[in-house]
């Protein structure tokens, strides 16, 4: 018969399996009549002829059988029969059950959790934004600097006309301002985007519309905003009429022209955006100036989407040719510097390449779970396929094939592993939003990392779950290839496999958690101790003792000459404040999440290689900047009240810069260009960090915030107080010169380097968690492992104790042969920790990936582990009776 006949019967085989086996009954007594009447025709007597009608067609229930196998179904029937046995197993042993299920919610949880968060994070980090995968990142290069940087508007702008294998290229750069004037200032997350934001993104507003192409031209020209979904339900109470309605953002009045659609956070990881503006108004809320016609401010964030059947090689190649062309034809802005490309995971501007690393890391650690999980649960399993093994016995003395025991146990396996993943995606449901509070709140605006759990994190999840059955169903399906029938049937005793082989076997288990969780003690030792080096190593100005919080000005509709003269009473009001020594204004927080300014320079007497174009980034800051930030000066003068816009033009710079430019010179004296504009070198200050607290030395320059007709936002503040304190002492002081102002925050500038290392500290915090579950299943193995020997070795143990052997014997022979497993995986653990722990280099900070004190406090760790899993075990066998233990069979 062709399978398009048999189908039918098939099917009909499954879903009327009664009604099958009836009518396969009636034809089968049907053709057992037609026979008996053919015998009796012969001259047969009716039993006769009933007996040889019985011998031709071989047996009624065979010939049954015969027909089932013919229809292909007894895989299914059998595979239903080994799940409902499975599931009366599992509620026989409810301690059994609940543990092993219990083990693998946790570590095919833990995988989907990181899972989700690499969805959502790493891969398909934009919800609502349509072709994700054709999505790349688009941003700069400089030779000789590794890492990306933004792009200037007029380099994007020659980038889209030329590109031939992008479908389109957008703009998305984040931003903020403040919506809310009252005791504190609420900041909120915004987004300065192309006008074709929207369209190319594939994300339509749901009232109103985006921006039109008009609107990415002119300076300040067009005052529109859409806002999020949220921000309309929470600040404006889901207004229908809100289309048309203004919004001061950054001290402009803004017309509301639509609303994005709910789900919908923006394309930045890290933020939930709730505004968007279109490019024109980039210098209301970008310091600097207007740079869309400046090829020199390098400010944008910008995407791609490829087209159809594109790679990333292709349009890197298009890219590079681009890039190329834009440095010969504008050598002053971009000699030394190209195009590149980025697949989303690694986008360089924004969370994403800061979490990568972290995330590789996760993955690797929650693998090791999952295998510490599967080897706790495997050698629960062994002790019970122990405990069945005359079960196994009799099944394969009435004829069962050792391929149906395999069938039977490997299903019970996907039970158990089925349980497990149920658990575990309700575990990582419940955990996909856990990343973001490990991170601090900063200005007031909380992170947003979701995790997210959609068809490829449920597939990679059953791959976990099939992967975790076949680890589970092998070890004991291996043990029934071993049984020795003839003894088994004879005996209950523990003949039917070799001892030393179940020793074996469960103590290599065993090998593979303690190694597994000595890999992830190192780990976890070398990131804290990484994480402490960080903290404390000094970033070049005083972290303690030191206040910083923030007023946003603009927001609140200071021009430049009103903001001065705030400022300047501001800080004679703190300065008089009890306990304060120093107080200061800049435009940026060093360490903070606001990047520093950039721009091209001309060093006067400097002549810079071929390809070369100095870059350098800067920070404007008021008098008295270095003093309280505890910055030493090398030589020269910090800028002072005289520094204003009548005065000459005055820069100071960093060590590293005047050793670059003015080698073998003095710096003080020397030129510097900055936008056309010359200026002199008063100061020369020590190097310090502005960035990242891992940042190399780098060249760096500052100028006076009253010369540069700028609004400094950060106020720092030198006093021995604590913010409980100095806060609400800055808040009043702000609100006797302006009742409707409220400053940001306060916090110490150790604080702050604490928020700039959170990347690391979540590493920490993460690898402790696994590694801490990693190292209590890994003691529970070691105890059962012990425990079961234990309850085997009654008649040695009795024995022993007959000749002569006292408890305290019989205490240090059981410890040390728990020591000794945990001793040889130690080493195991140790060798493949020293090629493992390479991978950390990205996370580590003055740390060696071979740092003794890590592997010596992992292996102090699991020492104590060991005898806190072994000591109940040996204490049991202390209390073994020998009478009773020799008169046992």
């Amino acid at each position: 018969m062709r399978w398009y006949y048999k189908l039918p019967l098939r099917l009909r085989s499954i879903f009327h399996k009664n009604q099958t086996e009836l009518d396969l009954s009636e034809e089968l007594q049907f053709h057992l009549q037609n026979q008996i009447d053919e015998y009796v025709a012969q001259g047969m007597n009716p039993k006769e002829a009933r007996h040889a009608a019985f011998r031709s067609l071989g047996g009624i229930e065979q010939a049954k059988e015969e027909c089932r196998d013919a229809r292909k179904v007894n895989l299914i029937d059998n595979f239903l029969q080994d799940v409902r046995f499975g599931l009366r197993i599992l509620r026989r042993s409810p301690g059994f059950s609940i543990l092993a299920i219990l083990c693998l919610t946790l570590g095919i949880g833990a995988n989907a959790a990181v899972f989700s968060w690499i969805e959502g994070i790493l891969f398909r980090p934009y919800p609502a934004v349509t072709h994700q995968d054709r999505l790349v990142a688009v941003g700069g290069t400089t030779r000789g600097e590794a890492g990306g940087n933004p792009l200037s508007w007029p380099d994007f702008l020659d980038l889209r006309r030329s590109s031939t294998l992008c479908e389109t290229l957008f703009v998305s750069k984040i931003t903020g301002t403040t919506l809310s004037i009252g005791e504190r200032a609420e900041r909120t997350v915004g987004s300065i985007v192309s006008a074709n934001y929207f369209d190319a993104i594939g994300v339509h507003p749901i009232l109103g519309r985006g921006f039109l192409p008009e609107e990415d031209t002119g300076q300040s020209a067009h005052p529109v905003a859409v806002i999020s979904y949220q921000l309309w339900q929470g600040r404006f109470k889901g207004d229908p009429q809100i289309v048309g309605k203004t919004q001061r953002l950054n001290g402009v009045v803004h017309t509301i022209v639509g609303v994005a659609p709910e789900g919908f956070f923006g394309t930045f990881v890290g933020w939930g955006i709730q505004f968007w503006v279109p490019a024109s108004m980039e210098d209301i809320f970008e310091s600097g100036g207007y740079k869309l016609e400046d090829r020199g401010a390098r400010w944008i964030e910008s995407y791609a989407r490829l087209k159809p059947g594109v790679t990333l090689q292709q349009a890197q190649q298009e890219v590079a040719a681009i890039s190329g062309r834009l440095a010969a034809e504008y050598p002053a802005t971009n000699r030394g510097r190209s195009i590149r490309l980025w697949p989303l995971w690694q986008t360089p501007f924004n969370n994403a390449g800061t979490l990568l690393p972290t995330l590789e890391i996760m993955l690797a650690v929650v693998v090791f779970v999952l295998l510490i999980a599967c080897a706790n649960v495997g050698n629960l399993l062994l002790v019970r396929s122990f405990a069945r093994r005359h079960e196994m016995s009799v099944r394969l003395a009435i004829g069962a094939s050792q391929a149906r025991l395999w069938k039977q146990l490997l299903t019970e396996g996907l039970v158990l592993s089925l349980f497990g993943a149920a658990g575990g995606l309700l575990l990582a449901h419940w955990c996909r939003h856990a990343l973001v509070l490990l991170f601090p709140a900063r200005g007031g605006v909380q992170m947003h990392l979701p995790g997210e759990i959609d068809w490829r994190v449920l597939a990679l999840s059953a791959a976990v779950c099939l992967l975790t059955t076949l680890l589970l169903g092998v070890a004991p399906a291996l043990q029934t290839s071993k049984i020795d029938l003839a003894t088994a049937l004879k005996m209950e005793s523990a003949a039917v496999v070799g001892g030393r082989g179940r020793a074996w076997v469960r103590s290599a288990l065993v090998l593979v958690q303690v190694s597994l969780s000595f890999i992830l003690l190192v780990g976890a030792g070398l990131l804290l101790q990484s994480l402490l080096r960080v903290r404390t190593t000094s970033p070049g100005f005083t972290t303690r003792g030191v206040q910083s919080t923030a007023l946003d000005l603009v927001s609140a509709g200071y021009d430049p000459v009103r903001a001065q003269t705030f400022q300047d009473a501001l800080l004679e009001r703190i300065r008089a404040l009890p306990g304060v020594e120093s107080v200061a204004v800049a435009r940026m927080t060093p360490l903070s999440y606001v990047s520093s300014s950039e721009t091209p320079i001309v060093v006067d007497g400097y002549q810079p290689p071929p390809e070369e174009s100095p870059v350098v980034e800067y920070n404007e800051v008021g008098p008295n900047y270095f003093v309280t930030l505890g910055i030493p000066l090398v030589e020269g003068r910090e800028f002072t009240r005289a520094d204003d816009e009548k005065a000459a033009l005055v820069a100071m710079v960093n060590e590293t810069m005047a050793n670059r430019y003015w080698k073998g010179r003095n710096a003080i004296g020397e030129r510097l260009q900055v936008k056309g504009r010359w200026m002199q070198v008063v100061g020369v200050a020590k190097d310090s960090k502005y960035s990242s607290v891992r940042e190399n030395p780098k060249p760096f320059f500052f100028l006076p915030l009253r010369q540069n007709n700028r609004r400094g936002s950060a106020l720092f503040v030198r006093t021995p107080l604590g913010q409980e304190v100095m806060g609400p002492a800055i808040a009043r002081e702000v609100r006797a010169l302006d009742a409707n102002l409220a400053p940001y925050e306060v916090i110490t500038l150790q604080e702050e380097l604490e928020r700039s290392t959170s990347p690391q500290m979540v590493a920490v915090t993460l690898v402790a968690i696994l590694g801490g579950l990693a190292l209590l299943l890994a003691a529970v193995g070691l105890y059962g492992v012990m425990s079961y020997a234990v309850s085997q070795s009654t008649r040695e143990l009795g024995l022993r104790m007959a000749l002569g052997a006292g408890a305290s014997n019989l205490l240090r022979l059981v410890l040390s042969r728990g020591l000794a497993l945990t001793g040889a995986g130690v080493l195991l653990g140790a060798a493949a920790a020293l090629l493992l722990t390479r991978l950390l280099g990205n996370l580590l900070y003055q740390v060696s990936p071979r740092d003794p004190l890590a592997f010596g406090s992992a292996f102090a760790v699991m020492t104590v582990a060991a005898l806190a899993a072994c000591f109940l075990p040996a204490w049991r066998a202390t209390r073994t009776d020998p009478m009773r233990a020799l008169r046992t069979e």
